[in-house]
């Protein structure tokens, strides 16, 4: 007969399962509670740094070369040295699913400036901040996928090109922060934001696409963009199958008189949009195209998973 104690803590290890317990900060694996970094670190004190969130599934992780390739961009662009050589990122990402026991798991690479001195002077750091956490995939509603998600044009404009440039995944997400708070406030999914000249951008985290005359439309990397690794990838799917994919500058109005729509990351693979702004797009939601192209993003996952 087992013990309290034993079946306690059988039904700790059942309910906790998964759950991000190993954290990598620096040059080691620590568990949670002692993974912190200094409040002088320029990630906290002036969201100095980048990231990446990847996805595994079934411990396979979703284009991770293309991942770290954006990362190291992302490094590069703002001058920051990639303190980690890119031929030991596999072993990390695999080792952080190991030691949280994850197969179908979220991964963040955090990569800051590094704790020095106050003052915006990037060499006061010395040696950036690595954080890479894992945690299990948490399931959006079933609604979402059949009945599609809510957006709002929100106030907030997407960051100028020349104030930010958009292929860099900074930290400093305030833009992002401030539309999703907008969103929220109107009782919406997600906020859809514009650039200074009117034109469609993306919603916080995600790329937008709408189907209009046989066309697959979304925003181009000149509006002011992040160039999704989902995006891509539906991208190359939809012109597999035929269907025409126009990237440019495209109104709210093209948007709103469009037979569906539908968002792209790597947390929510496809996910239909039904209303953007209170008015419903298409006449029935998810659309075919929508449909379809999730479907294929499924069945080729094996084209796109690496590991």
């Amino acid at each position: 007969m087992k013990s309290a104690e034993s079946m306690q803590r059988e039904n700790y290890n059942v309910q906790h399962a998964g759950e991000t317990a190993w954290i990598y900060v620096n040059d080691r694996f620590v568990p949670q509670e002692q993974a912190k970094i200094s409040v002088f670190d320029h990630g906290f004190l002036y969201g100095d740094g980048v990231f990446e969130t990847l996805r595994a599934y079934q411990g396979k992780i979703f284009q991770m070369e293309r991942h770290l390739e954006r990362l190291a961009a992302s490094c590069d662009r703002i001058g920051l040295s990639l303190p980690i050589p890119q031929t030991r990122w596999p072993e990390l990402l695999q080792e952080s699913l190991r030691r949280n026991a994850l197969s179908d798991a979220s991964i963040r690479v955090t990569i800051s400036r590094g704790e020095g001195e106050i003052g915006l002077d990037p060499s006061l750091c010395s040696h950036p901040t690595v954080v890479i956490m894992a945690k299990p995939i948490k399931p959006y509603p079933a609604d979402y996928r059949h009945q599609g998600v809510h957006l709002a044009l929100v106030n907030i404009r997407r960051t100028p090109i020349a104030a930010q440039p958009p292929e860099v995944k900074a930290l400093s997400f305030l833009n992002n922060i401030l539309a999703k708070h907008e969103a929220s406030r109107a009782g919406c999914f997600d906020a859809l934001m514009l650039n200074m000249d009117g034109c469609l951008t993306e919603c916080t985290t995600s790329n937008i696409f709408f189907v209009c005359q046989g066309q697959l439309c979304t925003p181009s990397t000149e509006c002011g963009i992040l160039r999704g690794v989902t995006r891509d990838v539906v991208m190359t799917l939809a012109k597999e199958e035929g269907l025409s994919v126009v990237e440019g500058s495209f109104s709210l109005e093209q948007l709103l008189a469009a037979e569906e729509c539908f968002l792209t990351n790597t947390g929510m693979e496809v996910m239909p949009v039904s209303q953007v702004d209170g008015r419903r797009i298409g006449r029935s939601c998810p659309g075919v195209w929508t449909v379809k192209l999730h479907q294929l993003f499924l069945s080729n996952l094996n084209r796109f998973v690496d590991g």
